[in-house]
């Protein structure tokens, strides 16, 4: 079952699909291109939200406006929970675990690595007995040096690749690695919209071998709650 683990599907929540038409129109997109199950990622910023509660009433209102009519029936809620300072500490974070599995997707900082990223990470996956998914780990060589990359790498976490990232050779060859070297990696669109950041499961199709995608729709069995 093709499963997009990384979206802004959800309308009018965070800087992905502004409204209802587009989101069907973005689910409409990925089905066409063989999509079958979707998990909804809309970005989750402890410093700007009142609440989780208050997020989570907002997800699933946005999820409402589309439920109904989307042509990919299986879409799975979940949250893009981007790595801030003391984000462990935050009570109820466990809730923004993807729906009925244990995985929990969290976005490094875009800002030089310090350690105390790793620290966030790991008391998450300890504290909550989650597992922690990277979001496209492969965006962070701009800004972290080959070691602090090497961190990432190894921290033992589900690492989510973006499917663009097979149109770059730089990226590409990092890619390549994380498929051939570790059982734990995930391909996602990371669409926003219906132009510059579409989904784009066509493009992974062409480059990536079924049998490697077989790896990562396995994924969300394997963390079911």
């Amino acid at each position: 079952m093709l499963t997009e683990y990384h979206c802004h599907i959800l309308p009018g929540i965070d800087d992905g699909s502004e409204n209802t038409e587009m989101s069907l129109k973005m689910v409409e997109m990925m089905q066409a291109q063989g999509v079958e199950r979707i998990v909804a990622t809309p970005h989750f910023y402890a410093h700007r939200e009142k609440s989780i509660a208050d997020y989570l009433r907002k997800r699933q209102e946005a999820f409402e406006q589309i439920r109904d009519s989307a042509a990919v029936k299986e879409i799975r809620l979940g949250a893009e929970v981007a790595i801030e300072h003391g984000i462990s500490e935050l009570p109820g974070i466990e809730k923004l675990a993807v729906e009925g599995t244990r995985i929990i997707l969290l976005e490094l900082p875009y800002r030089e690595y310090s350690e105390w990223m790793s620290e966030e990470i790991y008391n998450i996956s300890a504290e909550y007995k989650l597992k922690v998914m990277l979001a496209h780990v492969h965006r962070y060589l701009a800004y972290y040096t080959k070691e602090q990359i090497e961190t990432i790498l190894s921290t033992k976490a589900i690492l989510q690749l973006n499917n663009e990232a097979f149109a770059s050779w730089k990226e590409k060859k990092l890619a390549r690695r994380v498929i051939s070297e570790y059982e734990r990696f995930v391909f996602g669109s990371d669409a926003h919209n219906l132009t510059d950041r579409k989904p784009n499961w066509d493009l992974l199709q062409k480059k990536v071998k079924p049998e490697v995608i077989s790896v990562s729709n396995e994924i969300l069995e394997r963390y079911t709650r």
